[in-house]
């Protein structure tokens, strides 16, 4: 996929460190699949895979040494996101903002559109 000026999906600082650190301890070459399956108490749910391999058609998000992978068809799921990591009292996880979510239940990987 071609990089435009705008990123349809944005990684922030702390996310990218957080990629950034898993990926240190994985073979030379991964990447963080960030993916929307179907499923999930709302409908849809996040999932998070580390790869060796990236398709054509996959949007490709550089920062601070983090590679993020997102496939065509989760990226109409995932436009104007934001993927961020917390780190609070419940515990550390990955979470995703995002505005095309109608509703989403109370684990916060799973939604609905």
């Amino acid at each position: 996929m071609t990089a435009s000026t705008e990123t349809p999906v944005n990684v922030t600082d702390r996310a990218a460190r957080r990629i950034a650190q898993v990926l240190s301890k994985e073979p030379a070459g991964s990447m963080l699949r960030v993916a929307v399956n179907g499923g999930g108490c709302s409908g849809f749910q996040y999932a998070f895979d580390i790869e060796a391999k990236k398709t054509d058609e996959d949007l490709v998000i550089e920062r601070d040494g983090a590679v993020v992978l997102v496939d065509a068809v989760s990226l109409e799921f995932l436009r104007g996101s934001k993927i961020d990591f917390v780190d609070d009292l419940i515990g550390q996880s990955f979470k995703i903002e995002n505005p095309n979510a109608t509703a989403s239940c109370g684990c916060g990987t799973s939604f609905s559109v």
